[in-house]
């Protein structure tokens, strides 16, 4: 670098304006004094000004060579003059690959190349930058590169001249991320199928373009596949939904079949064409076939097997929600039939499904708001004094849409949602509070019997529930009848046989719904503390009958209450005593009371009590 002393016209300039300013009034200093003055100042502001420069170049080469983005610098004409580090690593090139070349040949494509193009002669006929776009350039390895290019301009050597600046940023990454990022949002990362957002936009789509074909839509449930999950682990599970993905992907082909996974064990196939409801019927038995041959993980061999729930329609009207409703409910209806099958879209069952769910739905709501009420339904002698002996509690659900309904139109929905056990509490309590008024008042007030539903049956807090009532209310336990049945004592997820050997200690009574000589042995074999059996079913009503059929009834029962008899169990009902006659029947029989037609309806609590008052003694009624 020269000394500003060397600069060229720097001294003149100082002898110039010395000169000038010795002919000026009032300055003392000779010609050669001022000279030598001015051209130390010059040399001062010269110094400053060249390491200002200094120290900026510096900086930028500092910036230059650090920067993350990578940075390529042209000439005027375009070819490449330098290049950072950043951008070396960015492409994979050595400098002297890129030095020389124009930088409108540094695309993966004629597009690329062609966007560089215009971006370099916009910057130089118009000094235009071009903003930051995406481009592809070519690696010297791997092909093309996702970047953003933003194409600027440095002052060259010379005023009015401009050198290219190149600021390359790689997004690479940021796009897989992104394509990850959508194909999660579309697609399922265990089975490889669109997932259920896919599914529903993809059927929103296909209702929505007008056609005059048919629409199939056929959802698959894995029936217990909670078994493999929990017994086999995860990983066989998960290796079962691939399984069945595969399966289910290699049978719908036509029809512009659309398979997806819609949540855990579930998938859908969205079909639409010219089919008739036997060709996807063939379809979706080809595809259980195929699903039923063992699916083999770590040498064990894993049977699936799948309900299937079909619409099959018009393409044109109805609205997404209608069409997965009604797939959905046919589904269940193909499950709650047994599972392993196939169950097709019908209007009127579908009419009566979703009704019963509408009901189901509401249960517990329905409580809350203080819509089922008990009645009781009482139970006769049958020595001819009309005595009434027990009277059974019945919940009934005043709904407000559909009038009041019986148990067995909730209690089902009930175990489906999990309500029956609140039904259940409240059902017992409930009726225990209301007996012990009666028999506060009236001490000759019929016992209590309380048939329990069966997931109140086998709740290990049964007991503990009972005992607590019992002493809220003080009624006697000898007059709480608890009715079970077979379904509850075989039931393997409960301890009803020590919770009914428990709740004889306590002097409750034990009674036991039969319907066939089956269900009698269940006394010898679990030892039960059994008192009473109420008989019910085929055999009692077709003794009501006339003819052949009562008499074969009449030998069955007399033999079913042989053995009741040497099982040590006496005091045997019926239920269902529809006239008089019937009665008689069954009192020869040696049957001793009865509750049925006969002896009227169910009644709310305040009825039963005009009843017990009227059937109570003189002097306690008075």
């Amino acid at each position: 670098m020269p000394e500003p002393g060397d600069t060229p016209g720097l001294a003149d300039i100082a002898r110039r304006w010395a000169a000038q300013l010795a002919d000026t009034d009032g300055v003392a200093l000779s010609s050669g004094d001022l000279e030598r003055m001015l051209l130390s100042v010059a040399e001062e502001a010269y110094a400053q000004a060249a390491t200002a420069k200094d120290a900026a170049i510096e900086r930028f080469a500092d910036l230059y060579s650090c920067s993350p983005v990578g940075l390529l610098l042209a000439d005027e004409q375009g070819n490449v003059l330098d290049v950072n580090p950043a951008l070396i690593e960015l492409l994979g090139y050595q400098p002297d690959d890129l030095i020389g070349r124009p930088l409108t040949g540094l695309g993966a494509t004629d597009s690329d190349n062609e966007a560089l193009l215009s971006g370099f002669e916009d910057l130089r006929t118009m000094a235009r930058s071009r903003q930051r776009e995406p481009l592809e350039l070519e690696h010297a390895v791997d092909g093309p590169l996702r970047t953003y290019v933003t194409i600027a301009g440095l002052p060259g050597d010379t005023p009015g001249t401009i050198f290219p600046v190149l600021m390359v940023e790689d997004v690479s990454e940021l796009s897989l991320l992104r394509e990850t990022l959508r194909k999660q949002n579309v697609q399922d990362p265990l089975t490889g199928l669109p997932n259920q957002r896919s599914f529903g936009n993809k059927l929103e789509a296909t209702l929505a373009a007008p056609a005059d074909d048919r629409l199939a839509l056929v959802y698959f449930d894995i029936d217990g596949f909670k078994v493999v999950n929990d017994g086999l682990g995860p990983g066989a599970g998960d290796e079962v939904l691939r399984h069945v993905a595969r399966k289910l992907a290699d049978t719908f082909t036509d029809h512009d079949a659309f398979v997806a996974r819609l949540s855990g064990d579930g998938f859908a196939v969205l079909m639409r064409g010219r089919f008739t409801r036997a060709e996807v019927v063939t379809l979706v038995e080809e595809a259980m076939t195929e699903l039923a041959e063992p699916v083999y993980v770590a040498d064990r061999g894993i049977g699936v097997s799948v309900s299937v729930g079909i619409v099959v329609r018009d393409a044109t009207g109805g609205t997404q929600e209608n069409l997965h409703r009604a797939a959905e409910i046919t589904l269940h209806r193909a499950k709650e039939n047994g599972r392993a099958q196939w169950m097709m879209f019908e209007e009127e069952l579908d009419n009566r499904d979703r009704r019963r769910y509408g009901i189901g739905a509401v249960i517990g709501g329905a409580l809350e708001n203080g819509q089922f009420q008990l009645e009781y339904q009482p139970t006769v002698k049958l020595d001819g004094s009309a005595e009434v002996a027990v009277v059974n509690a019945v919940l009934r659900w005043n709904h407000p849409e559909h009038g009041l309904l019986n148990p067995e139109e909730f209690f089902p929905l009930a175990d489906t949602t999990g309500m029956a056990l609140s039904l259940g509490r409240w059902l017992l309590t409930t009726s225990m509070a209301d007996a012990a008024e009666w028999h506060d008042e009236y001490p000759s007030a019929p016992d209590l019997c309380v048939r329990l539903p069966l997931r109140l049956a086998i709740d290990p807090n049964l007991v503990g529930i009972i005992r607590d009532q019992l002493e809220h209310t003080g009624l006697p336990p000898q007059k709480l009848r608890i009715c079970t049945d077979a379904a509850a004592l075989t039931d393997p997820r409960g301890e009803v046989l020590e919770t009914l050997a428990v709740l004889a200690d306590l002097d409750v009574k034990i009674t036991l719904a039969v319907s066939a000589g089956s269900d009698l042995e269940l006394i010898r074999l679990h030892k039960l503390p059994v008192g009473f059996l109420i008989l019910a079913g085929p055999l009692i009503d077709a003794l009501a009958a006339d003819g052949p059929e009562a008499d074969n009834a009449r030998k069955h029962l007399i033999a079913l209450l042989e053995r009741a008899r040497a099982l040590g169990v006496k005091r045997i009902g019926a239920e269902g005593v529809h006239t008089l006659e019937h009665a008689h029947r069954l009192r020869d029989l040696g049957i001793i009371a009865g509750r049925g037609r006969l002896y009227g309806r169910a009644a709310p609590a305040p009825e039963i009590r005009t009843l017990i008052e009227s059937n109570a003694p003189e002097h306690v009624r008075s």
